[in-house]
């Protein structure tokens, strides 16, 4: 086994290395891509960059054929086709929110480290990953303790099944008072009388939600409560 052989075996590992670190924890928040997913989109990342490196040498010119070819060229249809994984986690709910952004992007950027650690940034690499766990973990937490009151509220979506429409104003105030914070409304009537309430409502982002559904569901005038944390 020559150096060769041995330098692309400690990238692949490497690459193995820092993909599992990013799998590990969308798996922990029970994300769609987890361990396996992210391990095979930087170490296949890291495999076709070094194929795309090492071919570009593979065809010397000689005095009657000149070949160039580009060394990353493999690499620049990664960061473009990696695109369709990403789009496969976005999902759009039936209440108009978006979801899967942040799994989307760390696909990205798994394949990113794949192609960082193939070109031979190791130590860029590795600091790329930090700085990812850091963004999706220790940055929001510190926001939420003492960043702007806006950001340390997460959206809950409330359905509400009213009997008496005269009830619905007198409701919206009371989760006002009970620090429920209004984002949007929308109130729909059905055939067997009683009324649909859509919310989509903010709330402090360390809020349960059994608590947001036990404080909704006492209310006068609620027949039931349908209630989904978005964040």
């Amino acid at each position: 086994m020559n150096f060769i052989e041995i330098d692309i075996l400690i990238k692949l590992g490497l690459t193995a290395i820092l993909g599992l670190v990013i799998g590990l924890e969308r798996e922990l928040k029970r994300k769609p891509v987890g361990l396996k997913t992210s391990l095979v989109i930087s170490t296949v990342s890291c495999l076709l960059t070094i194929v795309s490196i090492e071919s570009a040498y593979m065809f010397p010119g000689n005095d009657e054929i000149n070949i160039t070819m580009d060394p990353l060229r493999l690499a620049a249809q990664i960061v473009s086709g990696i695109g369709f994984l990403g789009a496969g986690v976005i999902l759009r709910r039936g209440n108009d929110t978006i979801s899967g952004l942040t799994t989307a992007a760390m696909i990205w950027g798994s394949a990113g480290i794949g192609i960082a650690v193939g070109a031979g940034f190791y130590l860029e690499a590795a600091a790329g990953v930090a700085l990812l766990i850091i963004s999706v973990e220790i940055v929001p937490f510190i926001i939420g303790l003492i960043g702007p009151r806006q950001l340390r509220e997460r959206e809950v979506s409330l359905k509400l099944y009213v009997l008496e429409k005269q009830k619905i104003a007198e409701i919206l105030k009371k989760m006002k008072k009970n620090k429920i914070t209004i984002r949007s409304i929308r109130i729909k009537d059905t055939s067997e009388g009683t009324h649909i309430v859509q919310l989509v409502v903010t709330v402090h982002f360390r809020r349960k939600t059994t608590d947001v559904y036990y404080t909704v569901s006492e209310m006068t005038g609620i027949k039931s409560v349908e209630i989904e944390s978005l964040h």
